[in-house]
């Protein structure tokens, strides 16, 4: 399972990726609204930190609107990926950026019967929202198996970008689905390194070593 970041922040992209934990990077225009900085300023910034696939959202809400947006963002970088809404004009805007050999995320999906239309459009990547699901008292991750199912029964290639992670259960819940990608803030990742126990056995057996008289 590949590990996406969902940040706009530069410096902690850098520190994930100098760790070998980013695999791509999401963002949207809330997370680079809160930079203070131009987003495509933004966007250039994070495609020169990491290789991988970086998401950039349009905010366009019309199919031509999407379509000279997207464009415009995929020629950022080669590693863009362009973010589109999951309405019908969205999905029209998918299947005309795939048929430009342009990658896309088509994202806010919180039913199954979306994230069908998305693959049927071409879209490279389907984001699945799981926190917001839970928010409505909603299974989030059962939507991840879902998906999951009616992806595997006809062959379809889109990754499933499990999203809206908040903590590191649904980090191990879309891992056991088969989830492709989970997009989850910095916090989260480094969280799934902390156990309390591994905390507790690496103080004892430091104190063990240093009783002996240990060197290495």
């Amino acid at each position: 399972m590949k590990f996406f970041v969902d940040t706009a922040d530069v410096d902690a992209i850098r520190d994930l990726h100098e760790l070998g934990l980013v695999d791509g990077v999401t963002t949207n225009p809330s997370l680079i609204g809160k930079s203070g900085r131009d987003f495509r300023e933004v966007v250039a910034k994070i495609c020169e930190v990491t290789d991988g696939p970086v998401s950039a959202e349009v905010i366009a809400t019309d199919e031509d609107g999407m379509l000279s947006q997207g464009r415009s963002l995929a020629g950022i970088a080669s590693n863009i990926v362009v973010k589109l809404p999951l309405t019908l004009e969205g999905l029209k805007a998918c299947r005309k950026l795939t048929a430009e050999n342009i990658r896309t995320n088509v994202t806010l999906c919180f039913s199954a019967n979306q994230a069908l239309l998305a693959a049927k459009a071409g879209a490279s990547y389907i984001s699945p929202f799981i926190g917001r699901l839970d928010d409505i008292h909603i299974e989030g991750t059962e939507l991840i198996g879902d998906i999951r199912t009616i992806y595997d029964n006809y062959g379809f290639e889109t990754e499933i970008l499990a999203a809206s992670i908040r903590n590191p259960l649904h980090v191990k819940a879309c891992a056991l689905i088969g989830a492709d990608v989970v997009t989850a803030p910095p916090a989260v990742i480094r969280s799934l390194a902390t156990h309390m126990l591994t905390d507790k056995g690496l103080d004892a057996f430091l104190a063990d070593a240093k009783k002996a008289g240990i060197k290495v």
